[in-house]
């Protein structure tokens, strides 16, 4: 497994990997969870996936087998902010508006969204390391970008994954549950690591591209 991270300026460095990256999310969050968010047949995106969002995905022999993005929270677009500020301000209607007590709005404050890992990963220590490399790849992006923190509204068991890990990840709002059947909150650590249990990135962009494109 390899880590790569990258915004929309640098995409065009690692082939359809964006792309691909697009097409896990639909078939998660669309086929599987059912969510009702902007997609066609293939891919899933929405308002975040713009010039100042960062990623971070994990490749397998060239295909993406997981990721997640990330954003500042100082970040506007339009008449977007980040996700979570715009659902408190009532923009996003399938987020309850109280799932945080305040909004938050600081260069050191980084939220990530859209984690997934593909199902072709079938054991655990094979979703652990990619899970790993992931949030790895996160902490990098955001903490060259001045970020102290992440945050993200994610499922509650993710919480002691992290922990496990040796993430410093704690619940800083309260919990509810999805149309998907599934309990979300708003998660909260340090965007920092440990050496010793989180696998190094290698995200060094490369001339031409690195990712085959996926024929699923």
């Amino acid at each position: 497994m390899e880590n790569i991270i990258f915004s929309l300026s640098t995409v065009h460095l690692h082939g359809s990997a964006f792309y691909d990256f697009l097409g896990l999310r639909k078939r998660f969050f669309v086929d599987q969870l059912g969510w009702d968010i902007p997609h066609d047949d293939q891919v899933e995106m929405d308002q975040y996936d713009n010039p100042l969002a960062q990623y971070s995905l994990v490749l397998r022999d060239g295909e993406v087998i997981g990721g997640a993005r990330a954003m500042s929270t100082e970040a506007r677009w339009g008449a977007h902010t980040y996700m979570l500020r715009d659902a408190v301000e009532g923009k996003l209607t399938d987020i309850p508006a109280d799932i945080m007590a305040t909004k938050v709005h600081k260069k050191s404050m980084w939220e990530c969204t859209r984690l997934v890992m593909s199902d072709d990963l079938r054991t655990h220590a094979e979703r652990s390391a990619c899970l790993q490399l992931i949030v790895s790849g996160l902490i990098e992006v955001s903490a060259q970008n001045g970020a102290t923190d992440l945050m993200s509204l994610s499922p509650l068991p993710l919480m002691r994954a992290l922990r496990q890990m040796g993430f410093a990840a704690e619940r800083i709002g309260e919990p509810y549950r999805n149309d998907d059947g599934r309990q979300y909150a708003v998660l909260s650590m340090p965007a920092a690591r440990k050496p010793a249990l989180t696998p190094a990135a290698t995200h060094r962009a490369q001339p031409t591209a690195v990712h085959a494109p996926s024929v699923k």
